[in-house]
């Protein structure tokens, strides 16, 4: 899961970005909305940890802006702790609202509840270039032409849309598709990982190799 960061006290986001770390999110970090819009114009983002009190551009001025192109779960994290700033907040459409000075494990812990609410909301289906996923049926489409696909490379597929332009190790591949009791090596992820990207025709490039680390599937918003 990405999680982008946008607050101007670094301190706060170097604590945020160490507990998120820890759960194993990638961490994205802006120190203002107008970069916090930059950063989401190139990366693909889960979920939004946002301070209000910004200099350039303040929260509710990027929440908004942001709205218009995207829809990323966002909580609010914020020194203004009236009820009128939460109300609002959520009038305009926030997911939860935290004051500060705040506990980071309470933090994550409405990450995940806010990262489970959505994920139960996915839709059914994924498009992307000549590439169409339906989830529901468990079908893979290339060109318009049905792909016969084994279970467990369907399940990699899966694992790797829900986790775009994100590094993932073998181990956590293992971990997340075969299970934890699997006792397999990483050979057995390099094979299934051959056999998808054949199957992907011409578009099997968007699964690459990361060295050292293990691979990426490459996501580039239009």
């Amino acid at each position: 899961m990405n999680v982008l960061i946008i607050d101007d006290e670094s301190l706060i986001r170097d604590v945020v970005k160490e507990y998120c770390l820890n759960e194993g999110f990638s961490v994205l970090e802006a120190e203002n909305g107008i970069d916090g819009l930059e950063i989401l114009e190139s990366n693909s983002v889960d979920i939004i940890v946002l301070d209000i009190m910004m200099p350039k551009m303040d929260g509710y001025t990027f929440f908004s802006k942001m709205k218009e192109k995207y829809q990323i779960p966002t909580i609010v994290l914020s020194a203004r702790g009236e009820e009128y700033d939460k109300l609002f907040g959520f009038s305009i459409g926030i997911d939860d609202y935290l004051t500060k000075p705040f506990s980071p494990k309470e933090l994550i812990a409405r990450i995940k509840a806010i990262a489970k609410r959505y994920k139960k909301e996915d839709i059914n289906e994924f498009t992307y270039l000549g590439i169409r996923v339906d989830f529901k049926g468990r079908v893979l489409y290339v060109d318009n032409e049905e792909i016969s696909i084994t279970p467990k490379e369907f399940d990699l597929l899966k694992y790797f849309i829900e986790n775009p332009n994100t590094a993932i190790t073998r181990e956590q591949i293992l971990n997340k598709v075969w299970g934890y009791d699997y006792f397999g090596d990483d050979r057995t992820i390099d094979t299934h990982i051959k056999i998808l990207r054949n199957k992907l025709g011409n578009y099997r490039d968007i699964i690459v190799t990361v060295r050292s680390i293990g691979y990426k599937f490459i996501y580039e918003k239009n």
